[in-house]
């Protein structure tokens, strides 16, 4: 089963607590990482951007949503920075936070480059409530593809997200949504003949890209060399796309 994903439409930016340098160089950063609750709470607590609730809440036109943290094994352990996040969130503004959503393989992402990012996407399980509006929260935004992959869990079960919240990312990492422009630069280079392959694949065209996603694929050379990377990635991680790592996740 490929992990859903759909077009972006007018989604918004991703909204940024902190820089990458600030969070990744705080001394409880590895602890969070591997699964230490209190040290991911000592982290968010000192990179929390007080601003950040308000601009969400006015970003939202003021809508009580559910925050959704999925709760994800890593290599070093339980990443427990998503879900911490996601309590203070929704202490800050008094709305629920679903943790019911776990990430059902392990994709190694830390440390990886762009291909490995695309040929190992994380799938998500759990219970989504139908009808019900979403924010997505997560520790990091690089190229997207956990947070498209999320959402298209969220809303192929009868949710609708409306936006995302991270910790920590690149600043131009915010725009998931893939611009009109990219889109035809993407289609003009590496032809329909490539977006087909990706379909099979993936399980999703282009339309479905981040802007990050689209952008580093039209700095590849050819469909040939998007080709070998994206298996040799696959190869690399021993776990091919679609199928992998399977963790049983426990609240």
């Amino acid at each position: 089963m490929k992990p859903p994903r759909r077009p972006w439409g007018e989604f918004p930016d991703v909204l940024i607590h902190a820089e990458e340098s600030r969070v990744k160089n705080h001394p409880a950063y590895r602890a969070a990482k591997s699964g230490d609750a209190g040290a991911a709470l000592e982290l968010v607590q000192d990179v929390f951007d007080g601003d950040l609730p308000e601009r969400l809440r006015v970003l939202v036109s003021d809508r009580r949503l559910i925050l959704v943290s999925a709760h994800a094994y890593e290599r070093e352990g339980v990443n427990a920075m998503r879900e911490v996040l996601a309590d203070v969130m929704a202490e800050k503004l008094n709305w629920p936070a679903d943790g019911s959503v776990v990430q059902t393989n392990v994709v190694a992402h830390t440390g990886a480059g762009g291909f490995s990012r695309l040929a190992r996407q994380p799938g998500f399980d759990g219970a989504v409530t139908a009808g019900a509006d979403y924010v997505m929260v997560d520790d990091f935004v690089g190229m997207g593809g956990t947070l498209a992959n999320l959402r298209g869990h969220i809303e192929s079960q009868g949710g609708c997200v409306l936006a995302a919240v991270v910790l920590t990312g690149k600043p131009h990492s915010a725009k998931l949504r893939l611009t009109p422009e990219r889109l035809n630069e993407l289609r003009s280079k590496h032809g329909a003949e490539l977006e087909h392959w990706w379909q099979e694949r993936f399980g999703h065209a282009f339309d479905a890209l981040t802007e990050s996603e689209a952008r580093y694929l039209v700095r590849t050379e050819d469909v040939a060399t998007i080709r070998d990377r994206i298996a040799a990635a696959e190869q690399a991680g021993d776990r091919p796309q679609g199928g992998g790592e399977q963790v049983t996740a426990q609240d």
